[in-house]
């Protein structure tokens, strides 16, 4: 399946088109995994990838966990930090996205940050849509500080690593950057899992609000239909 072209929510004056598997193909997680590893990721129970006739800025990008930790990168002073800012928090792990208390974190979020993108205004019914359509290997990693959630990062375990799905966070605690704590951790759950690579979906060199994952090194990119550590 592929859509109609229509305007680009990342780059202005561009035109996007997204190729999908039919919802009607339900993946094994090898399958999924298969996908992901060729430059796919999932957004409730669609899986796409950007096919535009005359744009290739859409690339999927993947920490390596195993140099992460080799060359010491989680010693950043700036990750330290963020670590350090957030010691108080409990992380849980749920399969279960539905708590009742999740969805106004959630709204928070987007009232905050997308009130300009199409998420805006958030309702249950588009949460439950987007957030709790998943293929049966899904974790919710939930950020709480006294017993409320401030954070959740919901992730795919794939045969070869991790894909980080979205995250939200309550953007009022700006100064705890909850954003790369929530990627900080994912990264973390890869070494205990014994996964090699923590997927983080799409990175577009001109869009700033993509620029923070080129902090989590190394970080590879799917070019040509090969993954290197060349930034193109």
């Amino acid at each position: 399946m592929i859509t109609s072209p229509h305007p680009c929510s990342y780059l202005e004056e561009k035109l996007a088109q997204t190729v999908f598997l039919s919802p009607a193909n339900k993946p094994t997680n090898k399958d999924y995994s298969i996908l992901v590893q060729n430059g796919f990721r999932r957004s409730g129970e669609h899986i796409y990838r950007p096919n535009c006739e005359d744009c290739r800025a859409c690339i999927s990008v993947r920490v390596c966990v195993k140099d992460y930790f080799a060359n010491h990168y989680y010693l950043k002073r700036s990750f330290k930090r963020i670590v350090k800012k957030n010691e108080d928090l409990v992380v849980t792990h749920s399969a279960d996205g539905d708590a009742p208390e999740l969805y106004p974190l959630y709204e928070g979020y987007i009232s905050a940050r997308h009130r300009e993108g199409d998420m805006y205004p958030s309702t249950p019914q588009q949460y439950a849509s987007f957030l709790q359509q998943n293929l049966g290997n899904c974790e919710y990693l939930v950020f709480t500080l006294e017993e409320k959630p401030v954070a959740v990062a919901v992730t795919d375990v794939l045969t070869d690593g991790i894909a980080a799905v979205y995250t939200f966070f309550d953007c009022e605690l700006s100064g705890r950057s909850l954003g790369t704590m929530a990627i900080l951790y994912q990264i973390q759950h890869c070494q205990r899992l014994g996964l090699p690579y923590l997927y983080l979906g799409y990175w577009i060199k001109e869009c700033k609000k993509m620029n923070y994952k080129d902090s989590f090194q190394p970080l590879e990119y799917y070019v040509d239909d090969a993954w290197t550590r060349q930034m193109p």
